[in-house]
């Protein structure tokens, strides 16, 4: 299995199919495998690349930097691949990741998608009191409530219960992150002028989809894509409209 070394500690990756790197980065509740719909989907179309962030899946934290290191951990994998310029598609957790990554090295990022997520940026003072809101009125559900919506956990039991059985492979939890998070304000994501695409589900209650859109509204170079019948995990939940959609949208960027 491929690993890369990083100080005492060691990440998993994977890579499926040739042409335009694709990189997708994870939430707290998943792992590489979690990907499985988009590797399939996307791995004729370009390189998909799958990594468990550190103290996730396959990947280790010896040193205990959880989140704080995630962005370099992207650099240095990067670096180890050598792709000079990639599209980043990160949920939840994964966008502590990748937009830190793109402020510093935006010409390294051909576009971004942030799906379920505004993790690593800080918001404006209305928006802000509002996601602390629903923060406080979301944190005694239970896990499953948190990243699925009620529509898919009805129609698809034994996925949600794949959903669940993934996550056991993780030695970190939402409870147990360890690292600061670092944080951008989104007027420095759009300066960088990267293309970005926010996706949320429309069940989504941790990320709401009206506040994804506001974020959105403030920048000149992003766009919305709100996904019908969806919670937390668009790309797990309604993975053929998340595959067409982000896929299309990312095509149609330079």
């Amino acid at each position: 299995m491929p690993y890369l070394d990083r100080g005492a500690s060691r990440l998993y990756y994977e890579t499926h199919g040739e042409g335009a790197p694709l990189v997708l980065l994870h939430g707290v509740g998943g792992n590489h495998a979690s990907w499985f719909h988009q590797v399939v989907a996307w791995r004729d179309k370009g390189q998909v690349i799958t990594f468990d962030a550190r103290g996730f899946g396959n990947s280790s934290d010896v040193e205990g930097l959880g989140r704080a290191a995630f962005a370099d951990d992207l650099e240095a994998l990067l670096d180890h691949l050598q792709l000079p310029r990639v599209a980043l598609i990160a949920q939840s957790m994964g966008g502590g990741a990748a937009v830190p990554f793109t402020v510093r090295h935006p010409e390294r990022v051909r576009a971004l998608v942030l799906a379920d997520t505004l993790v690593g940026l800080t918001l404006p003072d209305e928006l802000a009191a509002r996601m602390q809101a629903i923060a406080a009125r979301t944190a005694n559900l239970s896990q499953l409530e948190r990243v699925l919506g009620p529509t898919f956990m009805r129609a698809q039991p034994a996925q949600s219960y794949l959903y669940t059985a993934l996550a056991s492979f993780n030695d970190t939890n939402v409870r147990t992150l360890r690292g600061v998070q670092p944080m951008t304000s989104l007027a420095e994501l759009d300066a960088c002028k990267v293309p970005v695409l926010f996706v949320a589900g429309s069940e989504e209650v941790l990320f709401p989809p009206r506040e994804i859109e506001a974020a959105q509204r403030t920048m000149t170079h992003a766009d919305f894509l709100e996904i019908d019948a969806a919670g937390h995990s668009a790309y797990f939940e309604a993975p053929h409209v998340f595959n067409e959609q982000v896929f299309a949208w990312l095509q149609a960027q330079p």
